[in-house]
């Protein structure tokens, strides 16, 4: 199978969040599975410097925006057998310092920018000598990527044109624009319409990709039912409960080559899930790197994420103010950006409980993996959660994820209340302060019980989040797609 994703990141080159994570995985898994793999992404500033491998390709190429011609090339990289990567050149769109804003402002171009990005994509697909049998797009930036193939195939008779599968990472971006911008795309007013890209008087890129490709995926399969709700929809809803039988939900894996507990460079103190001393050593090695008071028989509890409300930065607190001020023992580490308020108010929660809180603003990924390996519980609060990675970070790390049900959390975490001999985490249903405050009290009841504490954190060891394992699934729904089988 000749498969080309399209993906405005890709992990290690270019990365926000999950996004670049996963089409970098399941490129790399589905390569090594036999498939002939290309991906297509920008070439951001830095990536020449820091992956010197990168070659440019002798093709160049001129795409039209609106009235405006605009020129680019490609550049190359074959990292393993199997797997081609192309990098779209375009420095006066990409060579910035950011991938989408700076300093949380969107570029004002970026309609221009990722029309750019979806036209050089299509030329791939087009255009590469072994016809190409499925285009992937992932996310809003490649919206009008199936628009493209689909207005090739339908007026200039392009018999041979790939199929399409659209994965929604987060469908609250969505890639809003002027009415006016649709001129870049250079196609006729006639395919701008509410059954296309067309939403309040607007150029809704995700809407179009939603709308044209022959097929929808999301990152897990609650998701991919919550997204079918006025609750989650993000004013799509009814596009996507219209194409429900045509929307699959797959969870996001994990890279265990790079996320491991036994031959990982980046863990001080290496660990299974037959030996967890390991874990114990790594623990007390953070609590002295964060500036924590050693204090025996208490649990630390940590949290790595974007400070922002989807995520339920503000829930956190809240709660961590009440338990705090109430006396219950525990420790808190942070580690996130996000809101200027949430920054400082968190920064504030640290000078006011010095020996029990630490909170580091920006993001380490060395420090991510350590606190990872040395934290009793981790807090996922989110408000909504298409899969969510450090859920599943903490299961193969033995910290036992406390989380709201929600999205990939709820697909992903067992609650005792579900299956107590298969648990791994606790759940809870209500976004509030309150019910995150109740279930962070579960877990303090459960640390000072060792051997219930050992059989969480082993099943969640145990479980298995490959990426190798869910390609295989991804496989199964290309072959539908193309065969329907």
């Amino acid at each position: 199978m000749h498969l080309l994703h399209a993906a405005s990141e890709l992990h290690p080159y270019s990365k926000t969040g999950g996004l670049a994570d996963m089409v970098g995985a399941l490129a790399q898994s589905l390569a090594r599975a036999g498939h002939v793999v290309e991906v297509v992404t920008p070439l951001y500033r830095g990536i020449r410097e820091r992956f010197p491998a990168i070659r440019r390709a002798s093709w160049r190429f001129d795409i039209r925006l609106g009235s405006s011609v605009v020129s680019g090339e490609f550049w190359r990289l074959d990292p393993e057998p199997g797997l081609t990567l192309w990098f779209v050149d375009q420095p006066g769109f990409y060579d910035r310092p950011g991938l989408y804003n700076e300093h949380q402002v969107d570029y004002p171009d970026n309609s221009a920018r990722f029309t750019f990005f979806s036209k050089a994509a299509f030329l791939l697909a087009r255009h590469l000598p072994q016809r190409v049998d499925l285009v992937q797009c992932h996310d809003w930036q490649t919206g009008l990527l199936p628009i493209l193939i689909q207005h090739a195939r339908v007026a200039a008779g392009w018999d041979a044109a790939p199929r399409t599968l659209f994965t929604i990472h987060n469908l609250a971006y969505q890639g809003w624009f002027p009415a006016a911008d649709w001129a870049l795309t250079n196609l006729p007013g006639s395919w701008f319409h509410l059954e296309s890209a067309l939403h309040y008087y607007q150029w809704n890129c995700l809407k179009g990709g939603l709308a044209l490709s022959d097929a929808l995926a999301t990152v897990s399969p609650n998701y991919a039912r919550e997204i079918c709700t006025p609750e989650y929809g993000c004013g799509l809803d009814g596009l996507l409960r219209r194409r429900e039988y045509e929307l699959t939900g797959i969870l996001n894996g994990v890279d265990y080559g790079e996320w491991n507990t036994t031959a990982n460079p980046l863990l001080p103190h290496p660990y299974t899930a037959d030996d967890l001393s390991g874990k114990t050593l790594n623990k007390a090695d953070l609590i002295d790197e964060l500036g924590l008071e050693p204090l025996d028989e208490v649990p630390l509890l940590v949290n790595i994420s974007r400070l922002t409300d989807q995520k339920g930065a503000d829930l956190q607190l809240a709660a961590l103010e009440e338990l705090l001020a109430a006396g219950n023992q525990f420790q808190f580490a942070l580690l996130g950006s996000g809101s200027p308020g949430l920054q400082d108010a968190y920064a504030d929660l640290a000078r006011r409980y010095p020996d029990r809180v630490a909170a580091t603003i920006g993001f380490d990924s060395g420090l991510a993996q350590r606190m990872e390996a040395g934290a009793d519980f981790f807090l996922m609060p989110s408000r909504f959660e298409p899969c969510g990675l450090n859920q599943l970070y903490s299961l193969r790390y033995g910290t036992v994820p406390i989380v709201r049900a929600t999205g990939g959390l709820n697909d992903s975490v067992v609650d005792p209340r579900e299956n107590l001999e298969r648990a791994t985490g606790i759940k809870f249903q209500e976004p509030s302060a309150a019910a995150l405050a109740n279930a962070i009290r579960k877990g303090l009841s459960l640390y000072p019980r060792p051997d219930l504490l050992s059989h969480f954190r082993k099943n969640g060891m145990r479980a298995d989040f490959s990426w190798d394992r869910q390609a295989r699934l991804y496989v199964e729904l290309y072959d539908h797609i193309l065969h329907g089988v």
